[in-house]
């Protein structure tokens, strides 16, 4: 069974900084690709950063330049370096993990509040 925890999160004020961990166990396949996801009440959920085994990234256009996202492949962690927080940024942080099982599977962590207040 794939967990997947993560830790940080909490209640900043805008231009403050917080950082997500994630860890994931429970697999022995590996694991291609991690990231971050986020939901803010009455929205959809929405990829914030996410990167790759080759590390390769993909960030929401939204955090370029403020958030950084780096991973360690050989304990499945995944963490998220956010700066310069702004009163959008607001919303429940979701690690995401991607498992090749014979095709592509999505896992997901039980999600981290972060509120950003003006």
């Amino acid at each position: 069974q794939v967990q997947l925890v993560e830790s940080g999160g909490g209640l900043v004020q805008a231009g403050g900084s917080l950082r997500l961990s994630c860890a994931a166990s429970g697999t022995s396949f590996s694991i291609s690709a991690m990231g971050w996801y986020r939901q803010a009440p009455g929205q959809q959920r929405d990829l914030v950063a996410r990167m790759r085994n080759d590390g390769t990234t993909n960030y929401a256009d939204s955090v370029k330049g403020r958030f950084t996202i780096s991973r360690d492949n050989a304990k499945n962690t995944v963490s998220l370096q956010m700066n310069s927080l702004e009163p959008g940024d607001t919303a429940v942080y979701y690690c995401n993990a991607e498992i090749w099982i014979g095709y592509y599977k999505q896992y997901w962590g039980q999600g981290t509040q972060v509120t950003v207040s003006s």
